[in-house]
């Protein structure tokens, strides 16, 4: 059974940058198309960016061009960089699969205020 853990959130100023890693335990998540997802306070969860097994990224259009996802297989992590960040960033950052989901980590607190 995969395990996901979601590290590398904190409090930034707006512009600032901050890298999110996400390391999967228990099987390789290799072959699978991993995402970021994030929820603010009071809103739904919404897909941030995702990145298939070959390494093809695809973003959400608020975030395009200031967010960059990567993968290295061989450690099972899938990070997340994030350059030029805005108070509407701020959320609870989460990975998983694409499909089919597994169990949700326990996110890692983004806030982005001055």
């Amino acid at each position: 059974q995969v395990q996901l853990v979601e590290t590398g959130g904190g409090l930034v100023q707006p512009g600032g940058s901050l890298r999110l890693s996400c390391a999967a335990s228990g099987s390789s998540v290799s072959f699978s198309t991993m995402a970021w997802y994030r929820q603010a306070p009071g809103k739904q969860r919404e897909w941030v960016a995702s990145i298939t097994s070959g390494g093809s990224p695809d973003y959400r259009g608020s975030v395009k061009g200031r967010f960059t996802i990567s993968r290295d297989n061989a450690k099972n992590t899938v990070d997340l960089q994030m350059n030029s960040l805005k108070p509407e960033d701020t959320a609870v950052y989460y990975c998983n699969k694409v499909f089919p989901q597994i169990s949700w980590g326990q996110g890692t607190q983004v806030t982005v205020s001055s």
